[in-house]
């Protein structure tokens, strides 16, 4: 718990008062597919991600009228270092958890960000975008 949610909202603590400072900002936090379902196995993981989409929505209403939009990104598996090291059994395996028939890549989650960091999403906050390969809408 103190790493992705602590460190979400201390992340956001510093993040506004900046933006506040400024008059304005774009915010997005690191989520996962379990911040939106649950999977077992994995409760405490789970019960952290559905807190980190929780705060992003809770300040994205509290921050609204200060022009500062707060969003999240709920990645599903994604071709990281930590993926790379299960096995080839493992990653057909999750790759075929999702209905696009593969793994996300990191490039496709930093667009996701970038699009919500972006005035393309100026009039998105409180939402968490699915990178997931369609795995949430099985």
């Amino acid at each position: 718990m103190n790493v992705p949610v602590k460190g979400v909202w201390l992340s956001m603590k510093y993040e506004i008062a900046q933006m506040l400072k400024q008059g304005s900002g774009a915010i997005v936090n690191m989520a996962s597919v379990v911040g939106v379902v649950a999977l077992p196995n994995i409760l405490l993981y789970t019960a952290s991600k559905h807190a980190v989409v929780g705060l992003t929505k809770a300040a994205a209403l509290q921050y609204a009228k200060a022009s500062i939009r707060i969003n999240g990104v709920a990645p599903r598996a994604i071709q990281t270092d930590m993926f790379e090291a299960v096995t080839d059994e493992a990653k057909a395996y999750l790759a075929g958890l999702h209905p696009i028939g593969r793994i996300g890549t990191p490039l496709e989650v930093a667009n996701a960000v970038l699009y919500l960091s972006s005035d393309l999403a100026s009039f998105t906050t409180g939402a968490t975008l699915l990178v997931d390969g369609g795995f949430v809408a099985q």
